[in-house]
């Protein structure tokens, strides 16, 4: 395979350079061209012939958000990924850009105090996101966990699970391409869904909020960010704030969210694990895990808790996720009960939480109303 080819889109001259030089330094990777605006963009993405496009925005002229439109109806499968400052605005438009269809984005290196050490964190950001988006990232593998087959499972089986355990909760994990996925899957929830949902995507504080209410305005659920000692109450979605871990306890008879920030794991905070395990703690097997696109293996070892405690995990299938390495990890490691497209991820949450309650016919533990 070829060197990735890129287009870097900035009207910063300074931001330009040192994306060109991070990105140049890389041997995988070839700079073919830049553009100070979304307009000029798109003429070189027809000249070029880009493999990946990094795209600022806010430019003259052309936006980010102009330019993605055009791009995406132009060519709906170029990976895009969007160069944000961390303010309230670069967030809100970052968020609104991810919903459109940009498939990660990179935040700009602020009060880092000097060209060296910016051009070290674009370079940390950067180079992995290019490579899993063009498809050289290294496959994340993990022993094989030997776990018998769901009853629903078998040859034959009816594709709903009728003879699935309860589920109490439902947990989603997922990163690079969530917020769109993510999109999809609330836009089918019902409101009357029976069991609390919560969410951990990968991105910093500031950015979920927004994530939260972009998704709130989508969806028949109420979708919220979380905050320290709120109620897993049915109808409702919590997403996992940045820069915090989310977990849940038990107070007597309810289960509250708890945050806190405590050490990175997998290199993330929030961690996919980390709320997964504290679901285990508390649910026990009545715990459903959604792994949904993204990169690493973030969210493997608590799928492993929850299906050692006799729960379920589904994850999204490699045809339909921008990057295969989260749900990849645990579809190789024998973790998965189902792999489905995105557009039946919802369909598949909602027939396993009432099929878990018409079988065991008894109200969720731990969950208000």
């Amino acid at each position: 395979m070829g060197k990735v080819r890129v287009l870097v889109v900035d009207d910063a001259v300074v931001v330009r350079k040192i994306v060109t030089d991070v990105l140049s330094a890389d041997p995988a990777i070839e700079v073919v061209g830049t553009a100070a605006n979304g307009k000029i963009a798109l003429s070189k993405i027809e000249q070029l012939k880009p493999d990946l496009v990094t795209l600022d925005v806010e430019m003259p002229e052309m936006d980010g958000l102009e330019a993605l439109a055009a791009l995406r109806k132009l060519h709906p499968n170029l990976p895009v990924i969007m160069f944000s400052t961390l303010t309230e605005r670069g967030a809100a438009t970052t968020i609104d850009a991810l919903m459109l269809g940009a498939n990660d984005y990179v935040t700009k290196p602020a009060n880092v105090g000097s060209v060296t050490a910016a051009m070290a964190q674009v370079r940390e950001q950067l180079i992995p996101k290019v490579k899993a988006l063009s498809g050289i990232a290294p496959v994340v593998t993990a022993p094989i966990r030997r776990f018998p087959p769901r009853p629903s499972m078998a040859v034959g089986a009816s594709r709903t699970p009728s003879r699935a355990g309860r589920v109490d909760v439902v947990a989603i994990g997922v990163s690079t391409g969530g917020p769109n996925a993510l999109a999809e899957v609330f836009r089918t929830l019902p409101a009357n869904l029976p069991v609390p949902v919560i969410v951990v995507q990968h991105m910093p504080a500031n950015f979920t909020r927004l994530l939260a209410d972009r998704l709130d305005g989508r969806s028949p659920l109420r979708v919220a960010e979380a905050r320290n000692g709120q109620l897993m109450e049915v109808g409702l979605a919590w997403v996992a704030p940045g820069d915090y871990h989310a977990m849940v306890r038990r107070q007597g008879s309810i289960v509250q969210v708890v945050t806190n920030q405590g050490p990175p794991e997998n290199s993330c905070r929030p961690s996919v694990d980390v709320l997964f395990r504290s679901l285990v703690d508390v649910y026990g097997p009545n715990v459903l895990g959604v792994i949904m696109t993204g990169m690493g293996r973030d969210g493997l070892g608590g799928c492993e808790r929850i299906r050692a405690a006799g729960g379920q995990v589904i994850i999204q299938d490699e045809a339909t996720s921008v990057v295969w390495g989260m749900p990849g990890a645990v579809s190789h490691a024998g973790l998965a009960d189902k792999t489905l497209p995105l557009n039946r991820i919802s369909a598949e949450i909602v027939a396993r939480v009432q099929a878990g309650r018409a079988v065991q016919g008894v109200r969720p533990v731990g969950v208000r109303a």
